[in-house]
């Protein structure tokens, strides 16, 4: 391959990444029009388009899809090849790029990082907060959080928290106004602040369990988010209820700023899970990571 080619689709396939010449441009370290010349160049050559551009926003053709699902995980792979040859270095180096939702974050991840990375000071590690439920090899990651084991067979789930429960919680105002909800089916008729999940179906339903007995409530309100803070901020402030991580509001709850109610239908689930590809080339790097994130049993 040309070295022009090669290195006008790394510029293409970061771009398409990116959905923007801006954004690609500075992760790149190139100016702009330089790019952009790239791209058109590339363009030219195969006789194809492969972006649209509009004044606001740039997405791949279906031919420019087609090249990302094709030569993506491939150049995922070299990169992957020549971060394992790094590792013939005395310290363990190179980088990990990993999606998750902004819970995992602060309770399981970025705890466990801040001692990780001051013991490995040359392994840079990128996070991408996303609650939505990411395809991590297009998108070029070496790993996932997500809740539960469940994944995909081609991939590898990895415990690295303990369970779980939901809580139901509003402010002491808000009860004093509008009544406390006995049943999970009483909440239809409260506020309540909703949570945008789009790779779940938009609205997502809150999950109960009494006994065996399982059930799904959609429920409404003034307030939608797709963060957990704002929801949290919210039901303090008074504006409904919220069904957010117990661990969240833990202190809120002890101090009083928060009430939970409907605890005897939250029933405990399995926690947060690494997820990563099967067929990924372990780096040294990834493997120190992969130890310090996996759970241990409280003894």
């Amino acid at each position: 391959m040309l070295k022009e080619n090669f290195n006008d689709l790394i510029s293409f396939l970061v771009v398409a990444r990116e959905r923007s010449f801006t954004k690609a441009a500075a992760k790149l370290g190139v100016s702009q029009s330089a790019l952009s010349h790239s791209i058109r160049g590339l363009e030219e050559r195969l006789e194809l388009r492969l972006l649209t551009r509009t004044t606001r926003s740039v997405a791949p053709t279906e031919a420019g899809e087609k090249m990302v699902a094709s030569l993506g995980p491939r150049f995922a792979e070299i990169e992957s090849e020549l971060e394992a040859l790094s590792e013939m270095r005395e310290r363990p180096a190179g980088n990990i790029r990993i999606t998750a939702g902004e819970h995992a974050v602060d309770s399981i991840l970025w705890p466990v990082l801040k001692k990780f990375l001051a013991e490995y000071s040359d392994i840079n590690i990128e996070i991408i907060l996303d609650n939505a439920l990411t395809d991590i090899v297009t998108g070029r990651f070496d790993a996932g959080i997500r809740l539960g084991e469940q994944v995909a067979k081609d991939m590898i789930a990895l415990r690295i928290g303990p369970e779980m429960s939901m809580a139901v919680i509003g402010s002491p105002a808000y009860f004093a106004r509008e009544g406390i909800p006995l049943t999970p089916q009483e909440l239809q008729s409260h506020r309540c602040i909703n949570m945008r999940l789009p790779t779940m179906g938009g609205i997502y339903a809150w999950e109960f369990g009494q006994d065996g007995r399982e059930l799904k409530v959609r429920v409404d309100g003034q307030l939608t988010f797709n963060s957990l803070r704002q929801r949290i901020d919210a039901a303090v402030n008074g504006f409904g209820l919220a069904y957010v991580p117990e661990d969240s509001v833990a202190s809120d709850i002890a101090s009083g700023k928060l009430i939970r109610v409907l605890q005897d239908w939250c029933e405990p689930f399995p926690g947060y899970y690494l997820y990563y590809p099967s067929r990924k080339q372990h780096t040294t790097a990834f493997a120190l990571l992969l130890d310090a994130l996996r759970y241990k049993e409280p003894s």
